[in-house]
């Protein structure tokens, strides 16, 4: 079974052109067993086949390694992860994107206590699971993701405090959502819309990026 997933993960990576090394495909695949492992005391997932958690879970958060590469060039950067969960897609990014740090931010306790233990047990010292609500924290992040948390306004709205100066949000969503873009906050512009494909999933995926607009000086 695990050989399957191995190749499975090989291939989806070479599909979305990531180059991953030996430890980082490990890495995931330990990430995968420890939800596994521990999805029933945490209920981190509704997903329990291995297979399905590979393409909707992984291979998902995976597609974001590409496009937020492009974004930060290299640089070692603050990312926040909003309403991550069992850590999709923070602890993806803090694998493969090892110049980030990542900070994994639930409402739920226990979810939190994961993520943390994720960082222990895998030894990612940019990782950190934090509970709290998105709202209370006001330390500042370059980046500010999500995946499937809430619509683009409540998203925004809610982490704009964590925001840094300069900082943009990227969205993780299904199909294009014109209906949230259109009910954005009059100064959160988005400036980029990009389609994301996931391997072995035949589903719309996009990602959303989004900045505050700059107040021209009157």
């Amino acid at each position: 079974m695990s050989l399957n997933l191995e190749a499975g993960l090989r291939s989806g990576a070479q599909a979305l052109g990531l180059n991953l090394s030996e430890a980082q495909v490990q890495h995931l695949l330990d990430y995968m067993a420890l939800i596994q492992k521990w999805n029933k005391v945490y209920n981190l997932t509704a997903l329990r086949d291995p297979a399905d958690m590979l393409t909707h879970h992984l291979l998902d958060s995976l597609t974001a390694i590409a496009p937020l590469k492009r974004h930060t060039q290299g640089q070692a950067i603050r990312v926040l992860d909003v309403g991550s969960g069992g850590g999709l897609p923070g602890v993806v990014l803090a694998i493969c994107m090892p110049e980030l740090n990542v900070t994994c931010v639930d409402t739920v306790a226990k979810k939190a206590a994961f993520v943390q233990q994720v960082a222990a047990s895998l030894k990612l010292p940019n990782l950190r699971g934090i509970h709290a609500r998105v709202e209370s924290l006001t330390e500042p992040y370059a980046v500010i993701c999500s995946r499937a948390f809430a619509s683009l306004p409540d998203f925004v709205t809610w982490s704009r405090s964590a925001l840094a100066e300069g900082g943009v949000w990227m969205a993780m969503k299904g199909k294009h959502p014109q209906d949230e873009i259109t009910a954005l906050p009059a100064d959160v512009h988005v400036f980029h819309v990009e389609p994301l494909a996931v391997p072995g999933l035949d589903v719309e995926r996009c990602m959303v990026w989004l900045r505050p607009e700059v107040s021209s000086p009157a």
